[in-house]
């Protein structure tokens, strides 16, 4: 999302500086942290190292910018809580543990962005300044025809994922489905103890992580995107990945869900793996030109970055109202907030 946005704000006309690792591509002025990205990295193991450091060299610059845009959860808010550099930072993960709330309730000034309004329900003191949901290019992916004959899972494999509820729900419906799934060091446990075993079954081929650009043919494809999580998903990107190539979600109604997935247009949202067994049946009645233009209409690169620069102009204006000393009689205040915005996607 950080490099979407990125590209779509360059592209629009603002003057971008990037904070990230020096392997990756951006049309943004890149300043780069470290050689490769750190997930890339085996011998990487403590990133918050690196975050310090990146964050170190943010701040060693910060005044040459008019807004500081912070993908790094809370770990700057120390170092401008008295400050008058304005920023926003953007919370993509979980927040209903007790210690985010406990941070949010120490810094109660920071302005927030929310990626769906389901994300913000546990915190409800935090500094929320808008929702702005996930977008993507719209030439990314194109609209398929659903003529694989397969079911389609994308993620990573995690207990609240539901890998096993899908595993269930295709063998059920005598479906084949084709799982795309990477295997997060933290879950080979999991994998092994609990997952491995359900890959041998006929129906079940396990084609492990794939690329941006084989996920059009993989989600095209495929007659639906199974999606039955057991968690509050903060926004769930491969749905609309899925709603990109036009491709229908059965999803449960955890989380975001229920804001990004209409049931009956974009999918079916169903409670049980019955509901989405029945729900595959129905699949067939759904418009895939539909759901790709309902893609469009909500979930653009573009219409995320204009919204981003929406929250930045508020914020801008509200830290002149902070420091502008009190009008005379005969004075105006310039209104006009600066062209060229500088954003730090970190």
């Amino acid at each position: 999302m950080v490099h979407y946005l990125t590209e779509e704000l360059v592209a629009m006309g603002h003057e971008v500086t990037l904070f990230a690792s020096g392997d990756s591509c951006s049309s943004a002025t890149l300043i780069p942290i470290v050689g490769k990205c750190l997930r890339m990295d085996t011998q990487c193991t403590n990133p918050i190292t690196y975050q310090v450091i990146q964050l170190k060299e943010v701040m060693a610059r910060a005044h040459n910018f008019d807004l500081l845009h912070f993908h790094t959860d809370f770990l700057h808010f120390p170092w401008l809580e008295n400050s008058d550099i304005p920023h926003i930072t953007t919370l993509h993960g979980r927040q209903d543990m007790m210690e985010n709330i406990a941070i949010y309730r120490n810094f109660p000034n920071e302005r927030i962005v929310s990626i769906s309004n389901n994300q913000r329900k546990p915190l409800p003191a935090a500094g929320w300044l808008s929702t702005v949901y996930h977008g993507l290019p719209t030439d990314l992916h194109r609209t398929g025809n659903g003529q694989g004959g397969y079911l389609a899972f994308l993620g990573r494999i995690s207990p609240e994922k539901g890998i096993e509820q899908a595993i269930e729900i295709a063998i059920k419906a005598q479906m084949p489905l084709k799982i795309a799934a990477k295997v997060d060091p933290s879950e080979v446990n999991y994998f092994e103890g609990f997952v491995k075993h359900l890959l041998n079954h006929p129906l079940i081929d396990f084609v492990g992580e794939i690329t941006e650009s084989e996920k059009t043919d993989f989600l095209g494809n495929a007659k639906a995107l199974l999606f039955p999580i057991s968690w509050e998903e903060p926004f769930g990107m491969v749905l609309i990945e899925a709603m990109s190539c036009g491709t229908p979600v059965i999803a449960y109604p955890r989380g975001s869900v229920p804001e990004i997935i209409k049931d009956g247009i974009d999918g079916f949202l169903v409670n049980t793996p019955k509901q989405a067994i029945d729900a595959i049946q129905r699949v067939g009645q759904l418009n895939r030109t539909v759901i790709r233009q309902d893609f469009e209409n909500r979930f653009t690169a573009n219409k995320m970055a204009t919204s981003y620069v929406n929250a930045y102009h508020k914020v801008i204006a509200s830290m002149k109202e902070k420091t502008r000393p009190f009008p005379t009689r005969n004075q105006k205040w310039n209104e006009v907030v600066a062209h060229n915005l500088v954003t730090k996607a970190i």
